[in-house]
């Protein structure tokens, strides 16, 4: 059995400042609207998972009520199922799943600290796993960000600045939905080959096992013949 790998990788919440000097009004809420989108932050990556093997990334949360998305999907490997594991900074396991295809979860950061998130391949006595894995979080309070917005320099408020922030946040929504979308479609199009692939493999060998077949039954038909010929003979003498 090899040992466990463990490779960590954090990833640690921040402040969200903005820098806003120098321009006018409208640029400056049109800067701090799209840096809205950045109070997420993500990461994504695609490992290999060996057979008996476990790969442990760890996530940083430095402020309480954050907001812990994650997505893996098996892109290749077995029977694309892999074990996971989630664990807060006590220790204590906050989710987890056997044998799982692929996921897509939202976990509240309660508490400050590290969170481990492991992947085991211990089913697996050769089979090499490829996963596809990312993880997004976002602070719920999004005071901070709001106290940034300046004011403007006729002390009153521009118009439609909710509705263009009510759009910044729809545009968001739909490109996550859309990357989504994108990695089902590459997750199932990867599962799609590797059927094709192993009833390619499947096909190959049923046609040699089907050729040896025939050609041991032809070659004990004429024995067969040669026996009973030979048999003939004898009786005639």
């Amino acid at each position: 059995m090899r040992e466990t790998t463990r490779s960590k990788t954090q990833i640690t919440t921040t402040n969200t400042s903005v820098m806003l000097a120098g321009f006018s009004g409208l640029e400056r809420v049109l800067v701090g609207l799209f840096a809205f989108i950045s109070v997420a932050s993500a990461s994504a990556l695609t490992f290999a998972l060996g057979a008996q093997e476990t790969q442990c990334y760890y996530i940083l949360i430095e402020k309480p009520k954050t907001s812990i998305s994650y997505y893996f999907a098996v892109q290749s490997g077995g029977a694309f199922d892999i074990d996971y594991t989630i664990k807060n900074p006590r220790g204590e396991v906050i989710d987890s799943g056997e044998k799982k295809r692929q996921g897509e979860f939202v976990i509240l950061a309660d508490i400050t600290g590290e969170y481990e998130v492991c992947f085991a391949n211990g089913m697996s006595t050769f089979a090499e796993k490829v996963i596809d894995f990312e993880i997004t979080f976002a602070e719920n309070d999004h005071t901070d960000f709001r106290a940034n917005l300046p004011d403007q320099p006729n002390a009153k408020p521009l118009q439609h600045v909710g509705n263009m922030l009510s759009t910044v946040e729809k545009i968001d929504e739909q490109l996550d939905n859309l990357q989504r979308t994108l990695q089902y479609y590459k997750t199932r199009n990867n599962r799609n080959h590797a059927t094709v692939k192993s009833t390619e493999s499947r096909i190959y060998y049923f046609s040699i096992f089907e050729v040896l077949l025939m050609v041991g039954m032809a070659f004990l038909q004429i024995t067969v013949v040669q026996l009973f010929f030979r048999g003939a003979r004898k009786q005639l003498v």
